[in-house]
């Protein structure tokens, strides 16, 4: 059963000027498509050809013969996630469990901010910056390319921030800074990160 590419959770143009249009025309209608598309090809025929998103990942993750496999699988269900993590009018401080649970693990919300910065700033070339929870305590993470921390035992992925390039170089070309601080302020969404902080209590 063929995957399809998951609907955004708003128009193209919602999340602008923060993320505009044509950056949502390039990266969720070309590259999160691409990235659907390869997967297809490549489970037809094939034992995941019925298996879910994250039983592909897990079973491709580490393996090197799989790399493409898990590259486009990964992609599929990070970029999901990614366009989830924002929303209208989002961003700013946190309320609800999460907000309590970043004052009780970070000290502030200010202190998380910073270092969820400082891990997508940090992140060589492309990849990713999550928010998780692990042994019931929040954690910060970054990841390369397509990596993910649905690969990571017992961590649960809360809240992501694309910095692959092609996220955010339409609106804001180098500074990989300013979008990462249009994301906090403007875009997270947090009733996602509220109800996957439940989920996973």
């Amino acid at each position: 059963m063929a995957f399809d590419l998951p609907p955004l959770p708003y128009s193209r143009d919602a999340l602008a000027p923060h993320v505009s249009e044509d950056t949502l025309n390039f990266h969720y209608g070309k590259h999160h498509q691409a990235y659907v598309n390869n997967l297809n090809k490549l489970i037809e025929g094939t034992d995941h050809a019925n298996a879910p998103l994250e039983k592909i990942i897990q079973d491709a993750s580490g393996d090197s013969s799989k790399a493409g496999l898990f590259n486009n699988a990964a992609q599929v269900w990070n970029h999901t996630f990614y366009w989830h993590s924002m929303k209208p009018s989002g961003g700013g401080k946190p309320t609800g469990a999460i907000a309590d649970k970043i004052n009780d693990d970070f000290g502030s919300y200010e202190k998380f901010a910073e270092e969820f910065k400082a891990a997508g700033g940090s992140q060589f070339g492309s990849g990713w910056a999550w928010l998780v929870l692990k042994d019931g305590k929040l954690g910060i993470r970054k990841t390369p390319n397509a990596e993910t921390p649905l690969t990571e035992a017992g961590a649960t992925p809360l809240l992501t921030m694309d910095v692959w390039e092609h996220a955010y170089y339409l609106d804001y070309q180098n500074s990989r800074p300013n979008y990462m601080d249009a994301f906090l302020e403007n875009l997270v969404n947090w009733d996602f990160v509220n109800q996957n902080l439940a989920d996973a209590s």
